[in-house]
């Protein structure tokens, strides 16, 4: 409870240091290990120190030992919505604006808001509140992190729909790991404290898997800790020019490879504070009418994920990609440009390696590093 009380003491003092919105996000490796409970700890701490915080959206799922810790925490009421019939609720970003609370807890960052929302998704709503100026404490699991969504689809086998850019972790003002050793957590499962008991055995089945929750515990340790790090470089660095860099994310038509060109991109972009672009040459062999719709579609796709991402689509005609790449990593002043490793049978072999050597060898000489991910 020292721990606790110590970082929401951290907390507050940010929130005195500036009038604009501070965002303290708690990270979990998987549901169940505590977030919300401790969001809900701080916020009696807060209320303790004189601060002016309520509950603009929380999810207990009906956990006692949440539900508990919600008794004497103002609450701004949800927005109602009629949805197929049925009356739902979203968090009412306006009435959080209009009632100005000098911070506000809003929980599932990654929620997906119901049709007629203000916002698409819930991450949309707490940049809105602070751009008001209002404080901001949430919380999110590590697999809907958009830069880990393929890292978390080779360990779990699940796709998981609901994702955040990762631009908005590294918004955050502070960022808190909550922790639980794998024994502890399966325990809390199987002791009916996460679902209900209808539940357990589908989620032992799948995401409660020992060595599921190991690997996704190490991706949330990493997840912070880079955080930390980059937020220290950022106050020591800050003075110096020259230490932020420009990426460019060059991509085909391959939807699931152009998209983890995508998503690595952002997340170094994101750690160097600097822009990032998505490069797509359309070579006279991949004209509108030679391209099958599904690749088209795909492509589509990957532009809209990279928007969402905070990325800068760049789509144009050009006989040679070698050149097109060097020509926008000029006009972009790009530092660092990132393609992917091809997929290719032996024949096709030295077209690749020569492409390969050819764009290499023309960055080099405007002293433009390459990254070729896998």
């Amino acid at each position: 409870m020292d721990e606790d009380r110590k970082s929401a003491e951290y907390f507050l003092s940010l929130i005195k240091q500036s009038k604009r919105g501070k965002f303290k996000l708690y990270i979990g490796m998987i549901a169940g290990v505590g977030k919300t409970y401790r969001m809900l700890q701080e916020a009696h701490i807060l209320l303790e120190g004189g601060v002016d915080i309520k509950i603009g959206y929380i999810e207990t799922h009906n956990r006692q030992e949440t539900v508990a810790l919600l008794d004497g925490i103002p609450v701004i009421p949800r927005r109602k919505i009629f949805y197929k019939g049925k009356e739902l609720e979203e968090l009412d970003v306006q009435a959080v604006i209009n009632l100005r609370p000098e911070a506000v807890i809003v929980d599932e960052l990654a929620h997906t808001n119901i049709e007629g929302s203000k916002n698409e998704k819930r991450w949309q709503d707490v940049l809105e509140i602070l751009e008001a100026g209002i404080n901001v404490i949430s919380a999110v699991n590590v697999q809907h992190i958009e830069g880990l969504n393929e890292e978390v689809r080779k360990i779990t086998g699940i796709e998981v729909s609901e994702r955040i850019p990762d631009r908005v972790i590294a918004m955050a003002d502070e960022v808190v790991n909550i922790d639980l050793s794998a024994d502890d957590l399966v325990t809390r499962l199987k002791d009916g404290k996460i679902y209900p008991s209808d539940k357990i055995q589908a989620a032992l089945a799948n995401f409660f898997k020992t060595e599921h929750i190991l690997r996704l515990r190490e991706l949330a340790l990493k997840e912070v800790a880079s955080h930390v790090l980059k937020k220290a470089d950022d106050e020591t660095f800050s003075s110096q020019p020259g230490l932020h860099k420009n990426f460019m994310a060059c991509i085909g038509s391959n939807g699931k490879k152009a998209n983890n060109i995508i998503r690595k991109t952002a997340r170094l972009a994101s750690y160097y504070s600097g822009e990032w672009y998505v490069l797509y040459v359309q070579t006279p062999k991949e004209g509108a009418d030679k391209i099958a719709l599904d690749s088209q579609r795909k492509l589509i796709n990957s532009f809209k994920m990279a928007i969402e991402l905070g990325g800068q689509v760049i789509q144009l005609k050009h006989k040679n990609i070698p050149e097109a790449i060097l020509e926008q990593a000029i006009k972009k002043d790009v530092s660092t440009v990132c393609i992917g490793m091809p997929y290719i049978n032996r024949w096709r072999m030295l077209l690749y390696v020569s492409t390969y050597k050819k764009i290499l060898r023309e960055l080099k000489k405007e002293g433009i590093d390459l990254i070729i991910l896998s």
